[in-house]
């Protein structure tokens, strides 16, 4: 079951946009950010990474550019991590989402080379892990959104099995498509997790990019009218990354 904080006593902090509660890997339950945590003394340890998002709300297009883009608006690493064994798959507990942001699900991987709380955002390097957007039908159609919800506000993440233990940065994305038929009109909701990845490979994240050049406010896939006939959707971002192993490489997926 999954756990509760005393939310009902911040108003302010409660919108219908929501965010990662809680992660599921190997049997363990672990806590995601949540705003308000940043209320407890002291601020208790979490996989996701703490961030200045108190409205639950969104980077816009014109912040793409800016490090709000990396893990939310001042994202930090809060100390803790899912332990997951490479190979495995981990289950992302959003609190909510609501139907009206239909859009793609997009997650990034980057390695940190350490201590997960020494990096800086800026400095790491992301490869795309997995992405799903417009699955059938138009105006507006099924989305990768409408199948978080269908599957009770769950998400899948799986961990390539060749992928060399350490400590690493998931990047949890949806972007909404509701206003995005405007400029300025697409909602990014970033969400950062850390993970300890155990019994991997030698394969190596490459060919990574910063997350401030993923998108651009005039890309196909960020510039959309979601309410009209259309028969395609380009999901935003670099394509999916590679695990490199020696010489050889293979897809994530």
């Amino acid at each position: 079951m999954r756990s509760s904080f005393l939310i009902a006593a911040l108003p302010a902090l409660v919108s219908a946009h929501g965010h990662v509660e809680q992660v599921k890997a190997d049997g363990v339950l672990y806590q995601g950010w949540n705003a308000a945590l940043q209320y407890q003394n002291p601020v208790p340890k979490t996989v996701g990474w703490k961030a200045d998002n108190l409205d639950n709300g969104f980077v816009s297009p014109d912040a793409f550019g800016s490090s709000a883009i990396v893990c939310h608006k001042q994202g930090t690493s809060n100390g803790a991590y899912v332990n997951i064994k490479a190979g495995s798959s981990a289950t992302l507990y959003w609190d909510t989402w609501p139907t009206t942001h239909k859009g793609p699900v997009i997650d990034y991987i980057a390695a940190c080379n350490g201590d997960c709380g020494s990096v800086s955002p800026s400095s790491l390097q992301w490869v795309k892990l997995a992405q799903s957007g417009w699955v059938s039908g138009s105006n507006p159609g099924n989305w990768a959104t409408d199948k978080l919800i269908a599957n009770n506000n769950t998400w899948t993440v799986t961990i390539p099995s060749n992928l060399a233990s350490g400590n690493y940065v998931i990047r949890h994305e949806i972007i909404a498509l509701h206003a995005a038929n405007s400029a300025n009109g697409a909602q990014a909701y970033p969400q950062c997790i850390n993970f300890a990845v155990s019994g991997g490979g030698s394969g190596k994240v490459s060919g990574g990019v910063p997350a401030t050049s993923f998108y651009k406010a005039t890309d196909s896939g960020i510039l959309f009218t979601l309410y009209t006939s259309f028969s395609g959707y380009n999901i935003p971002g670099p394509a999916l990354g590679k695990v490199s192993k020696r010489e050889h490489a293979r897809e994530f997926n």
